[in-house]
């Protein structure tokens, strides 16, 4: 049972420190149950950690997004489609705050436990305005953690463009395609709608949302709500930079427990030595940059203060090569790993597959957001396709 009592952002830390060990004996199941396992999701809503994002009203715990970076990169030493899941349904449940008030109150109604997952796609989906509301249809893929959730946040294009819906799981088909090489815990299935009606109070205009310029702030008082949404949300850096994290402390221990043929400890390495130094620094790095860029943004949000695009730019900038930094870290330990690394049994491995899985998400490759840093920082417009 989760505590009601005033909690600490360095408590929640320690909280999410303490499952590492669980979520690292159970990551191989967890990848071939192709979901996160109930045992996982009962630590994660027993510990509270899921309730970081949720607005205080609705059991939030009176902290900020960038606490729920830090227990991700906690989480990602153990278990890379744990982090994952824990990251964007924590992520989900703060994006609720820029809901209309009635929409968050029916989704927080039975519990706030609630877990709600995602497909932000619009591309394969039908909206009809009707009154009251909208009649939506669709199909829409990667929904992380939507076996464990009770509403999903759809998109659909609309006369007044990008919106995003709540409907409830019992009106979604889970769609079983997640049969992939990595992230394979996260269970990131389709969803199917078929002509459900979602009320007015239960859908958010995308663009408001992305300026920060929802009621969140005027409900809730939480800079993260006053913030750009894509300049604030490392949902799905901050899994990324943990897996680098537990892919140095995996190699580190291997090194420690392995000898070379002639029976020279594997530490006196000056190859391994070199590229622990490297991989190490850069995952060090990237949690650094997460740290400053997000108590920045937090702050300026605190004052009131808009970003210019060129801030936007450089933000997401900085979130991607967060991305490339803890992907090179972990590609260059797995090098080294040997043919022990390939074993389904060592972390490396895992780690390694579900870093780059992860990486090639739309929303953090590098090529798109470094150009639009290039175009801003010169002059130009950024391109009309660019998220900042």
């Amino acid at each position: 049972m989760v505590s009601t009592m005033p909690v600490t952002r360095e408590e929640m830390i320690q909280r999410a420190t303490a499952l590492v060990p669980r979520l690292r004996e159970r990551a191989e199941r967890t990848e071939q149950l192709r979901r996160l396992p109930d045992e996982t999701i009962a630590d994660l809503v027993d510990s509270g950690l899921l309730r970081i994002g949720n607005p205080d009203r609705f059991g939030g715990l009176g902290l900020d997004v960038d606490t729920a970076f830090e227990v991700t990169l906690e989480l990602g030493r153990g278990c890379g489609s744990t982090a994952w899941c824990y990251s964007v349904l924590n992520t989900h449940n703060w994006m609720l705050g820029h809901w209309p008030e009635q929409g968050q109150e029916e989704c927080f109604a039975d519990s706030p436990d609630t877990l709600a997952s995602s497909g932000f796609d619009p591309g394969r989906a039908r909206v009809e305005v009707v009154p009251g509301g909208y009649r939506l249809s669709g199909r829409w893929s990667f929904s992380s953690g939507c076996d464990a959730s009770r509403w999903v946040m759809v998109g659909g294009l609309t006369p007044g463009g990008h919106h995003l819906f709540l409907v409830p799981m019992a009106e979604v088909t889970i769609v079983d395609t997640w049969f992939v090489s990595g992230l394979r815990g996260t269970g990131s299935k389709d969803l199917v709608i078929d002509d459900v009606f979602v009320p007015s109070y239960r859908a958010v205009e995308m663009r408001r949302m992305r300026d920060g310029q929802t009621d969140g702030w005027a409900l809730h008082g939480r800079p993260s709500y006053r913030a750009p949404m894509a300049s604030v949300n490392l949902a799905l850096e901050a899994p990324i930079v943990g897996m680098a994290r537990g892919a140095v402390e995996a190699f580190s221990d291997q090194l420690r427990s392995r000898k070379r043929p002639d029976g020279t400890p594997l530490t006196h390495s000056v190859a391994s030595q070199l590229r622990l130094a490297e991989s190490s620094a850069e995952a060090d790095t990237a949690r650094c940059l997460m740290r400053q860029n997000t108590r920045e943004i937090l702050d300026r949000a605190t004052r009131g203060e808009t970003l210019t695009i060129l801030d936007r730019a450089r933000y997401r900038r900085d979130q991607v090569f967060m991305v490339k930094l803890a992907v090179r870290a972990i590609s260059r330990l797995f090098e080294a790993g040997g043919g022990h690394a390939l074993h389904e049994s060592n972390p490396l491995q895992r780690f390694h597959r579900d870093a780059l899985a992860a990486s090639q998400h739309m929303a953090i490759r590098w090529d798109d957001y470094a150009e639009q840093y290039g175009r801003v920082a010169l002059g130009l417009d950024p391109a009309p396709t660019a998220l900042l």
